[in-house]
């Protein structure tokens, strides 16, 4: 009982003491706001003091202004276009040229052109951030830019626009659109010396290649070098990115040598169809190479988009004609083939022909490219595995030179008051330099590499497979 009373009034002593305590906060928070109150409420004869407050506000407008017109401005729809062309240019390499040239393969050499493929391209984005924008965006000499002017990106932000040679983008946009062309770039070669070279020799080559051959060629057509103030007509990449590539893989086939068995046994693609997928990607991907290079949703990017479509077409329906007269039976690898021929054979030409000349300059891809890989490929005794030479070499030959002809607004294109005789000219003249630039720098990096590391896998790997040997792995167990 005592307890039970004790414990009633430590309960109420506790409840008594609560009150106080909630009772004081009370008292103490309404003084608190009723002196606030007292301080900031204007006696009337402050009034007057209140007044000119607006006036000191106003200065604040033209400040806003100025703020708002020193934003970095662009249009929208622009940077959406751009940036789903750099996407649609990464779908052209991983996974459409690894498909592409995984399905040309034998199978036990499958993952090691898929590997080769992934990784240069992904060191070539890193080169090109480092120092390969700088180099060739950069104001230098007719051959190369500044290395170090925007090395690393610098002075670059993610607001700063107008620091590219396209005024309406991002700056980070430009760039981004830009690695991939340089990665592509790099990456096609591989194709040519695929099933029998050293997986580190690829690596050292590619970064070598970059830096001497697609970093120059670029700033020659491009950042304002040689060709580019010559008048040279490159509008995405027919000289910097086709002719580079496949002459580059020409030579890099004859220093690595054949494969073993070429010319005596039959060295067949191990599935077509990934090599047919590869082909359908890579025309999906390259309406942002193409497409893209207008830099802007606008009539030259629709232009360009036609264009890919109908010299494509054009090309599939002229390869497969030659072949059905030829060979008797037009095959789905020849079509496959087909299509990247006429989308090589347009990229230099598809922001300045109209659509009648896409399609001349197409089917002459096509036709002419059906002689590239058999015999011409036969007349040079070269071992080019994924024919890289055969389609983007030659085909990149045909859409330059015709560039410089169905330019012309006589001929539906886009360059009034062109004279075609002078721009095929310069058109040859840009071809030739960028032959004769391309092989001699990859013969000279082809020594240096081989002084390194040695080209080419010993005879037991390249037997065995560059899956097992060089990656430790297998694509189809048995």
């Amino acid at each position: 009982m005592k307890t039970s009373l004790f414990t009633g009034w430590q309960a109420r002593f506790h409840a008594v003491c609560l009150l106080m305590l909630v009772s004081a906060l009370a008292v103490g928070a309404f003084s608190s706001t009723a002196q606030a109150q007292a301080q900031v409420t204007p006696a009337p004869s402050e009034t007057v003091a209140v007044e000119p407050l607006p006036v000191a506000a106003a200065p604040a407008a033209p400040a806003a202004d100025a703020a708002a017109a020193a934003a970095p401005s662009f249009d929208h729809g622009d940077v959406a276009w751009m940036l789903t062309s750099t996407l649609l240019v990464l779908l052209m390499v991983v996974p459409g040229l690894a498909l592409f040239y995984g399905g040309l393969v034998r199978s036990k050499n499958v993952l090691s052109i898929l590997s080769q493929i992934l990784v240069v391209f992904s060191l070539i984005l890193i080169l090109w951030v480092a120092y390969g924008y700088s180099a060739v965006f950069s104001e230098g000499n007719a051959f190369f830019g500044s290395f170090t002017e925007f090395a690393f990106l610098k002075g670059f932000t993610p607001d700063s626009v107008g620091n590219t040679p396209i005024k309406g983008l991002p700056d980070y946009l430009f760039v981004a659109f830009q690695s991939t062309f340089a990665g592509i770039t790099t990456a096609l070669i591989v194709g040519a010396f695929a099933e029998r070279i050293k997986f580190k020799a690829v690596l050292l080559f590619s970064a070598l290649w970059f830096t001497l051959s697609y970093i120059p060629m670029a700033h020659i057509v491009w950042g304002g070098g040689y060709l580019g103030a010559m008048g040279a007509i490159d509008f995405a990449g027919g000289t910097v990115v086709h002719i580079n590539a496949g002459v580059a893989g020409l030579v890099g086939a004859y220093f690595v040598g054949k494969r073993i068995g070429y010319g005596q046994t039959a060295l067949k693609p191990h599935n077509v169809p990934f090599t047919y997928i590869g082909a359908m990607l890579l025309w999906v991907g390259w309406f942002g190479f193409n497409a893209g290079s207008a830099a802007a949703a606008d009539t030259v990017a629709s232009l360009a988009f036609l264009n890919t479509i109908l010299a494509t077409a054009a090309a599939v329906l002229g390869w497969t004609l030659v072949e059905a007269v030829s060979k008797g039976k037009p095959s789905a690898l020849g079509a496959a083939s087909g299509a990247v021929a006429g989308l090589v054979g347009i990229t230099p030409a598809c922001g300045t022909v109209g659509p009648l000349g896409a399609i001349v300059i197409g089917l002459a891809a096509g036709v002419v490219c059906v002689w590239g890989v058999t015999g011409l490929k036969r007349l040079l005794r070269v071992d080019d595995t994924a024919d890289v030479f055969g389609v983007h070499g030659i085909g990149g030959i045909v859409g330059a030179l015709l560039t410089g002809v169905f330019s012309a607004q006589s001929l539906g294109g886009t360059k009034a008051d062109l004279d075609i005789g002078h721009q095929v000219w310069v058109q040859l003249v840009s071809v030739g330099f960028t032959i004769v630039w391309c092989a001699v720098v990859t013969a000279v990096i082809l020594l240096v590499v081989r002084m390194v590391f040695g080209l080419r896998v010993t005879e037991e790997a390249e037997r065995t497979g560059l899956d097992v040997t060089s990656h430790g792995e297998s694509a189809y167990e048995a």
